[in-house]
């Protein structure tokens, strides 16, 4: 049986995000800083409540009537309980033998064209750790995008306003932004692990150094082009972090309006059509924060039973990098042309250069995962080289001038020399006419 580090690290990252948050805003409450103190603790205790509900609706406590359980949600010791409790199903996982067991069907990944479907026996204590990671992995995704990924945008914001970096903010940001890498590198496994549920799948540590380091690149330079713009431009800084988040909330509705599709029924029985509203509002809320910030590996497709569109979209992917490295750019030019006196030591030009490289390097390390080091690349229909250099293709095609016009052009071209040496062979034709009549005259 695996061993659960992926609760433990979800639970450290947790504990001491929320702790270092809580220490900060108090450092806050010392100085006088009351509104930086008051945004600190709303990014910190807000995300906890969400994790808390998330884990309960998860597991479904409310309807196993535990109150216990409940109570020690509602007092945000939710997680630590968690851990302890997926601890203790592994220690004693060898130690009793199970009266009943599942059998799974998972197809390995092919192999010379042909790929085996292995038979599985999962116990119950496997599967109620499965569950636990699930909720855990879950649970760091809300983490991340809705409560580290604002948190580290504030406190950034505010060295730059300081122009100081103190030893605990300097810890809390890099909390924070492990924080956020860790919850997008959960919400790629996740991704793999909806879209090929069919298969059993494994990801190699070069996997996950590759997502490490292409969400690190992309997080950390999306954060420090949002707080350069906004430390000049303040009054356009929320037009613009509206317009990103309106676009990916309603984008899924958009598609799902569109299908003319019957709305969902099966999320969950026990809830109304209320309830279920509520709970896909929520989950559209999520994407759009994830989007805010890097890619998001899981696509919402509402019209679908598993919500989860399981389809590898090429094209979606370089729209969004495109647009996201035109919109950085732009964010940058904004911020060179209106900056301020408290960049008067900072080498602009260089520092732009650095975070558009530094996105490329996201970029790069994103191709490299795909191409190479994805646990089901066998699986895909085109590679991402293919898929790309098509998108390439198609947009060289839209950008060309057809050859109608390049026809047109061409002719426009030689009319002026056709038109002169129509001129001068009338020239000639009329001089040569001239000439008889002349010497009639002088005959004459």
């Amino acid at each position: 049986m695996k061993f659960p580090g992926s609760v433990l690290i979800s639970l450290v990252l947790f504990v001491a995000e929320t702790a270092a948050a809580l220490c900060l805003s108090g450092t806050y409450g010392s100085a006088g800083d009351r509104m930086w103190q008051w945004l600190t603790l709303l990014f910190a205790l807000l995300p906890c409540a969400l994790v808390q509900l998330s884990l309960v609706f998860i597991h479904r406590d409310v309807s196993r009537d535990r109150p216990l359980v409940l109570l020690l949600h509602i007092l945000q010791l939710g997680p630590l309980v968690r851990c302890v409790e997926v601890f203790y199903i592994y220690l004693r996982a060898g130690r009793v033998e199970e009266p009943y067991v599942s059998i799974t069907k998972k197809r390995q990944m092919p192999k010379d064209g042909y790929s085996e479907e292995v038979e599985k026996e999962v116990g119950q204590a496997e599967g109620k750790l499965c569950t636990h990671r699930s909720a855990f992995s879950r649970a760091s995704v809300i983490q991340a995008f809705l409560g580290s990924a604002p948190q580290l945008t504030l406190q950034l914001y505010i060295c730059v306003l300081q122009q100081e970096i103190t030893a605990a903010r300097s810890i809390f940001m890099v909390l924070s932004l492990l924080s956020i890498v860790y919850g997008a590198l959960r919400c790629n496994i996740l991704a793999i692990k909806i879209k090929y549920d069919d298969y059993d799948v494994s990801v190699k540590p070069a996997a996950y150094l590759c997502i490490f380091m292409w969400r690190s690149f992309e997080i950390a330079t999306r954060v420090i082009v949002l707080v350069l713009f906004s430390s000049v431009l303040q009054i356009w800084t929320l037009p613009v972090v509206l317009g990103n988040f309106f676009v990916f909330f309603f984008y899924p509705w958009i598609l799902f309006w569109q299908s003319k599709s019957p709305f969902p029924e099966n999320i969950e029985k026990a809830l109304s059509r209320v309830g279920t509203t509520i709970v896909l509002c929520l989950l559209t809320f999520l994407y759009a924060g994830i989007n805010m910030f890097c890619w998001s590996a899981v696509q919402l497709k509402l019209n679908d039973p598993d919500l989860i569109n399981k389809s590898q979209n090429w094209y979606r992917l370089t729209v969004y990098y495109m647009l996201r490295f035109i919109e950085n750019a732009f964010l940058l030019l904004m911020w060179y042309i209106y900056k301020t006196d408290i960049y008067l030591y900072v080498c602009a030009p260089l520092l732009v250069l650095q975070l558009l490289i530094g996105y490329c390097m996201a970029v790069l390390f994103m191709l490299v995962f795909y191409q190479f080091c994805h646990p089901c690349k066998k699986l895909f229909s085109s590679s991402i080289s293919e898929g790309l250099l098509s998108c390439f293709k198609f947009l060289c095609f839209v950008c060309a001038p057809s050859k109608s016009t390049i026809l047109m052009d061409k002719a426009d071209l030689k009319l002026p020399a056709n038109t002169d040496e129509a001129w001068s062979s009338s020239k000639t034709i009329d001089s040569q006419n001239g000439n008889p009549h002349q010497s009639v005259s002088s005959n004459a």
